[in-house]
């Protein structure tokens, strides 16, 4: 058993009875996140998820970091695709009480890891121009992809430490599941890990026209940001919202 099993009282849910598909590592996480208004990501996202409020409001998270050792169960990981830049952009979501996410968008900078995001989990992957430098103690991270650009530089500033549970940092990141949409038909996305271990962080953004949905009064004001060096994860194959092993 993975040392990741032996932590899940984290979890707002058990875990699925079926064994994992899939597990990556991901590594220098930089979790931006900002306050916004739910009336306007009620607009964006699919009618049968309630969007998730913390304190009245709601959130979105631009998150860029590296996935490595990316493979299937029971097989090596692939030479070559098995390593490669990410960025999702995200909100928070419930189906029927149960918490999980919902991507707006998530960019990669191999094609194969987004066509199989996109065949596999029904995901909105694309294509992305994304590197990533570290300098000394900081990283820089770039993502362009057409007209919607993310540029950050960013640093560890505090030692780590979990999430006091009821923390706004616990209720953004202790999340368990996906939610996606195919045609009228709701699917659920099943992911596993430890607890988050989060320090806070130095972070300048440069450029930022992600979410270009999203009135850019929102990116004004400094968002909460954290960095997390390194989660081994787990995933699920789809399953439908209402199956019966689901307990909504």
């Amino acid at each position: 058993m993975y040392d990741e099993f032996l932590e899940t009282s984290q979890r707002p849910f058990p875990l699925p009875q079926s064994r994992w598909l899939m597990t990556q590592t991901w590594h220098n996480l930089l979790f931006c996140h900002w306050p916004v208004s739910s009336r306007i990501l009620r607009k964006h996202v699919p009618s049968t998820l309630d969007i998730h409020l913390y304190n009245g409001t709601g959130w979105i998270g631009i998150i860029p970091f590296q996935v490595t050792n990316a493979r299937l169960r029971g097989l090596p990981s692939p030479p070559f695709i098995h390593s490669f830049l990410e960025m999702n952009v995200r909100t928070y979501v419930t189906y029927k009480g149960t918490p999980g996410v919902y991507f707006f968008s998530l960019d990669a900078n191999k094609r194969i890891p987004v066509w199989g995001g996109r065949l596999g989990a029904f995901l909105p992957y694309r294509h992305a121009s994304i590197e990533m430098e570290e300098e000394g103690n900081t990283l820089h991270f770039r993502s362009n992809r057409k007209k919607e650009t993310f540029s950050v530089s960013y640093e560890q500033a505090t030692d780590f430490f979990i999430p006091q549970e009821n923390s706004l940092a616990f209720w953004l990141y202790e999340r368990y599941c996906f939610f996606t949409e195919i045609g009228n038909r709701l699917y659920v996305g099943d992911i596993h890990h430890d607890r988050w271990r989060i320090s806070e962080t130095k972070a300048l953004i440069h450029k930022n026209t992600m979410a270009s949905f999203l009135p850019r009064t929102y990116f004004h004001d400094e968002p909460l940001v954290h960095l997390s060096k390194e989660k081994r994860s787990f995933a699920w194959a789809l399953t439908k919202a209402f199956h019966k092993e689901r307990k909504f």
